[in-house]
């Protein structure tokens, strides 16, 4: 359980909690770096349609990041975002540079997307024993970025007959 100093401390993240949260972070810090990056490269049908909503997806990376960079102040840990930690503890697949095509983008986003999802996945049992109210941050991710994934991916559907 989350470790309890006393009443006028509050809650106190473990080292285990901690770490699972950080891995949520960066990750959530790569995709919005990574949907940025796309959002500016993207080339050919649909453009203006995926640019758009590449916006709506930086958006969301960028404001889970803070929801989740709060909530580890919130147990007393130190978040670390910067450029050279979201490097080397990212667990997402590089989105690669120069123009991309459209559709290309789409797959690669939808990818990214998936593998943040995996990773909230994969620490969320663990998060949810030891702090229930964090696991209920996660679940509300989950619900958003799957829910992009699916109106992105979208782009690249056709109709099932």
């Amino acid at each position: 359980m989350t470790e309890t100093l006393n009443k006028t401390t509050g809650f106190h993240a473990s080292h285990f909690l901690a770490d699972n949260l950080q891995r949520v972070l960066v990750d959530l810090v790569a995709l919005h770096l990574y949907g940025k990056q796309a959002h500016w490269n993207i080339v050919g049908k649909n453009f203006r349609d995926l640019h758009l909503q590449l916006d709506e997806l930086v958006d969301a990376a960028r404001e889970h990041s803070d929801t989740i960079a709060e909530r580890m102040r919130a147990l007393d840990v130190t978040p670390d975002a910067g450029p050279k930690t979201v490097c080397a503890q990212t667990s997402l697949t590089d989105f690669g540079t120069g123009e991309v095509d459209t559709s290309d983008a789409v797959d690669r986003i939808t990818l990214l997307i998936r593998e943040t999802v995996g990773t909230i996945r994969a620490v969320h049992d663990d998060v949810d024993n030891e702090d229930p109210t964090s696991a209920d941050l996660l679940h509300a991710i989950i619900h958003d970025l799957e829910k992009q994934a699916w109106l992105i991916s979208s782009e690249n559907r056709t109709a099932k007959r």
